[in-house]
């Protein structure tokens, strides 16, 4: 053995492996619409131009050396009041971490949490929390959702499997699906980890809940966010917020993640973040502490954002809603939040033109690839089998005028298949 056991075993990103097919064809010259990657184009939704400047700023102030190892203090402050205008959550700068975007976060949430060998209870599809588990050795309770749900947990659900665990790892808007909780489904998931956590004795470990809402501040419509410790405020001590500026600020390079929660958890996150060294670069830290405090700009950047996205959204929705009509075999569920659309392309066992016979979620994306020049995420990549034909759609990376010269290229492609 040359490698450690968990190199071995550690499985690769699916996401990166379809980015290298695409890669590949577009250096043969192939035009491909990628609509795989959770990210922005940057010409397309640049950072907000404050930001961009007190970043510039905080450089020509020569703020780069090493930022505080929890974060500096004008950002978690910063922070603090954000939360409580946005969410009105009540959350001070002692219980707030800041790191290089959220990864860093979710990974020392688990290790702050979670023994090699307890019990990890998520959903699927959902966004890399098999992998976390296979880091930690940790046992992996992957609970199946269906589209009637729109792939949001239930708490009938959850329920058989909150025994004994050690995290409940929850998402919403729900990255990969762009779909959210609504009020009673969260109620009721928070109700059972309540009564899991009364039912345990005395100086037993509580179940923790880590709740990822980095997608929060975009949501569409109706559709409004929840989060559970405004729903039920004793479970306070108990839940673990992942949050940040990657996404609503279309700030993904710029690095810079918050966590908050109890402050003993926070704590220990703190010091597993400060060995990683994983912190956000300290002048991207200084611009963002300015830019949260101007209430007006934020709005104003929030709204322009959240308009192109949710045209964008639409688009792709209703392109596949009018396929639907004409009798292919896909769907979409209506955009709630993020940046994606879940779709429905479910023709495994159709032969393509050449002769082969499309078996999974994998093949049918590649076909796509190769005769719609479009690639999805099938499921698959987020925990799912491969025979669920569902996949992601994500659309920071491309203009609206591509997007909607996608859909016809699919019509085309699957009016092929026999």
């Amino acid at each position: 053995m040359t490698v450690s056991k968990l190199a071995q075993n550690l499985r690769g990103s699916e996401i990166i492996k379809i980015a290298g097919e695409i890669n590949e064809l577009k250096r043969q010259g192939q035009n491909i619409a990628n609509l795989t990657i959770g990210d922005f184009d940057s010409n397309i939704y640049p950072i907000p131009a404050p930001l961009k400047a007190g970043i510039i700023e905080a450089y020509n102030a020569n703020q780069t050396n090493y930022p505080a190892a929890d974060g500096m203090l004008n950002l978690r402050e910063s922070v603090s009041e954000f939360l409580k205008k946005r969410y009105d959550l009540d959350y001070n700068a002692n219980q707030i971490l800041i790191s290089g975007g959220s990864r860093p976060l979710i990974y020392s949430i688990y290790l702050a949490v979670v023994n090699p060998g307890e019990k990890v209870v998520f959903p699927t599809p959902s966004w890399n929390n098999n992998h976390y588990c296979d880091l930690l050795s940790a046992q992996s309770v992957m609970i199946e959702t269906s589209p009637e749900n729109n792939f949001m947990p239930t708490a009938d659900e959850l329920r058989p499997h909150l025994k004994g665990a050690a995290l409940l790892a929850l998402c919403s808007p729900l990255n990969p699906t762009g779909t959210m909780f609504n009020k009673k489904d969260l109620e009721e998931i928070c109700d059972l980890v309540i009564a899991e956590n009364k039912s345990r004795a005395a100086g037993e470990k509580p179940l923790y809940l880590l709740y990822d809402q980095i997608y929060s501040q975009l949501t569409f419509g109706k559709h409004e966010h929840f989060n559970p410790v405004s729903l039920r405020p004793e479970l306070k001590d108990h839940v673990i917020f992942v949050d940040g500026a990657s996404k609503c600020f279309a700030s993904t390079g710029v690095r810079v993640g918050w966590g908050f929660g109890p402050a003993n958890v926070i704590n220990n996150m703190k010091a597993i973040v400060g060995h990683m060294g994983a912190w956000s670069p300290k002048a991207e830290q200084m611009a963002m502490a300015k830019f949260l405090k101007d209430e007006s700009e934020v709005n104003a950047y929030l709204s322009d954002i959240k308009a192109k996205l949710q045209n964008s959204l639409n688009a792709l929705h209703e392109g596949f809603q009018q396929l639907k009509s004409e009798g292919f075999n896909v769907d979409s569920i209506e955009p709630m939040g993020a940046i994606y659309l879940t779709v429905k392309v479910d023709y495994a066992g159709k032969t393509t033109p050449d002769g082969a016979v499309l078996k999974t979620s994998t093949d049918i994306n590649f076909y796509l690839i190769k005769e719609a020049k479009v690639a999805l995420v099938p499921f698959a990549a987020f925990g799912n089998d491969d025979d669920v034909n569902w996949f992601r759609v994500s659309v920071g990376a491309s203009a609206l005028q591509d997007i909607q010269g996608v859909v016809p290229r699919i019509k085309e492609a699957l009016a092929k298949l026999k």
